[in-house]
């Protein structure tokens, strides 16, 4: 059975493959597009999956969509007409959108891709559900999806158990956690769907000092973690904006100008909401154990991406283990869909979990050194033996390395196939890599990988985390040994390889723990601010010469940017944009 998941058209599209059970090939059309977060209709994504598995589409036996556009023309028609006439300018801009674009979706899936079949549709909770539930290593579990909305549902807590989950209790619009999180985003100047994750890297830079404010004035927390917002601080149920003038006068400042300087206020209201944050999610979780029985958590939904929250969560043992879908955003609604309606339609059994880590596209050694050739790129082709010596020897000399090779991720995280690399050991080397290679603000933190059995000795960490899923306190006597990837809190996002994951990454960290004693290296995402991680090795070329990346690895092509004539390659320069 071929089942193509698609979600489109929100934010975060992507396509995904589930054959007889397995998640087969998956994509964010971002990737393809060059348009971060693109909504567009994910149809470079789906060519990709069916490409990637030999298919046609008329080998594919079900479409299935992440979302009910119905239920959600629904909620957002019923949210303009109470709150008319404030509403009449946002009703204007979506609606000839949702009558020319989105509620044709069936139609629009077949034309696009040449489908005749019948397309199927899942509620986008039930989607975050099934992507993290039958991703996940468990048989059963409790099941936790907190995100901004989907049709009406902005949260649920549910129960799986074998091949079936049932979504018991839910939250609804226009109460959501992930909605307020990223109405603060928009308040502090940052981009909504997009940089979430720079208020919760900024939160620890300040003191959660409105947060007694925060919830004698703007939420109204309950005991089993839902909530209710005073929608009179808000905008986003009938507006444009997330937030409005009351808001302003509550925090007795503006909303801050995207790009200016941040202030302690900005540190600190940052800090506030992320605190809020935890505290809720907290709740829910309790709640949920509670309700459900269960002492494993699945946890899906953008609020799940909050690594700080998420980590705080697994180190207070309300559950005994928690699996979070590694795309858990509304690209792995995608797989969700797709996972949710083959288990539902063949009866199969659940078995294992899922890797995340071979789903996405991969490029023969004969392209690259194709594309090399024809541009006139000097290179040296090494071995699969003399990759790691190599690398590790640059790296331990203060080198920023690209590193491309095999199939690409699926989410957000750069996991060791489309990363940057560089020494932890150098205090410099955050600030060096976030003004010369990544072009952003200087708060955000970098992320390090670990050779996944010396993790334990560097971190407060007793388990694999190959996802980079969870903030972990970084060892107070390992903390002056790594301080480019120790966060100014004293924890960081930490992903662990094993040799079976990651085989030429794990042989790159051994290297370097025989040259410094440290099987630890800074890995970051392999993009310029505002683009998608690269795909290909020309997006990889591209990054590499408009930045301060020293080398360059190309599947078994080493580029030293010494060996290059930058100038000469003028046309491959790409300019930072904002994000």
């Amino acid at each position: 059975m071929n089942i193509l998941g698609i979600s489109c058209f929100y934010h975060d599209s992507a396509a995904a493959l589930v054959q007889d059970g397995r998640i087969m090939a998956a994509a964010p059309e971002e990737r393809f597009t060059g348009v971060k977060h693109d909504p567009a209709f994910s149809l470079n994504a789906a060519r990709f999956c069916l490409n990637n598995a030999g298919l046609n589409i008329e080998d594919i036996n079900h479409v299935v969509f992440y979302d009910k556009p119905f239920l959600k023309f629904d909620r957002i028609i019923s949210g303009y007409l109470q709150t008319a006439p404030f509403s009449y300018a946002a009703f204007r801009k979506a609606i000839p959108l949702w009558l020319k674009e989105k509620i044709w979706l069936p139609q629009i899936i077949k034309k696009e891709l040449g489908f005749t079949g019948e397309v199927l549709f899942l509620e986008h909770h039930l989607s975050h559900a099934a992507g993290v539930y039958y991703s996940s290593p468990f048989d059963r579990a409790a099941v936790l999806t907190v995100d901004g909305v989907g049709e009406w549902a902005t949260a649920s807590i549910g129960k799986a158990i074998g091949n079936k989950i049932e979504l018991h209790k839910v939250m609804n619009y226009p109460h959501s956690l992930g909605l307020l999180y990223s109405a603060f985003t928009y308040f502090l100047g940052f981009r909504v769907n997009s940089a979430e994750y720079k208020v919760m890297g900024l939160a620890s830079y300040g003191n959660p000092v409105f947060a007694d404010l925060i919830e004698k004035e703007i939420v109204k927390i309950f005991d089993d973690g839902s909530l209710h917002l005073n929608l009179k601080y808000f905008n986003y149920h009938r507006g444009r904006t997330m937030t409005n003038a009351r808001f302003e006068k509550l925090f007795g400042r503006l909303r801050r100008n995207p790009e200016s300087a941040l202030t302690d206020s900005d540190r600190d209201i940052a800090a506030s909401i992320q605190a809020i944050t935890e505290k809720i999610l907290f709740k829910m979780a309790v709640h949920c154990r509670r309700v459900t029985g269960e002492s494993r958590l699945c946890l899906s939904g953008g609020v799940a991406l909050n690594c700080a929250a998420a980590g705080k969560l697994l180190k207070s043992g309300v559950f005994e283990d928690i699996y979070i879908q590694p795309s858990a955003t509304d690209s792995g609604g995608a797989i969700g869909a797709a996972l949710y309606f083959d288990y539902a339609l063949s009866g199969r059994e659940k078995t294992g979990g899922q890797d995340y880590l071979n789903l996405g596209p991969v490029f023969r050694p004969n392209d690259i050194e194709s594309f090399l050739r024809e541009n006139k790129i000097p290179f040296r082709q090494l071995t699969n033996t003399e990759i790691a010596p190599a690398l590790a020897a640059q790296l331990a000399q203060g080198k920023i390395v690209g590193l491309f090779q095999g199939p690409m991720e699926f989410g957000p995280r750069a996991l060791g196939f489309r990363s940057l690399l560089a020494d932890p050991r150098d205090p410099a080397m955050k600030e060096k890599i976030n003004r010369a290679v990544k072009f952003r603000e200087p708060f955000r933190p970098f992320a390090p990988v670990v050779l996944g059995e010396k993790a334990s000795g560097y971190f407060d960490c007793d388990r694999p985390s190959p996802y980079m899923l969870f903030n972990f306190e970084v060892l107070p006597e390992a903390r002056e040994k790594i301080p480019a990837v120790t966060h100014i809190d004293g924890t960081a996002r930490i992903q662990t390889v094993s040799r079976n994951q990651n085989p030429r990454l794990y042989d790159i960290l051994t290297e370097f723990e025989k040259i410094t004693g440290l099987p630890v290296l800074l890995n970051t995402s392999f993009n310029l601010r505002g683009y998608p991680i690269v795909r290909t090795p020309k997006e990889a070329f591209a990054a590499f010469v408009s930045s301060g990346i020293d080398i360059l690895l190309l599947e078994n092509c080493l580029i030293e940017k010494t060996d290059l004539d930058v100038k000469a390659f003028a046309s491959f320069r790409l300019t930072a944009k904002g994000d």
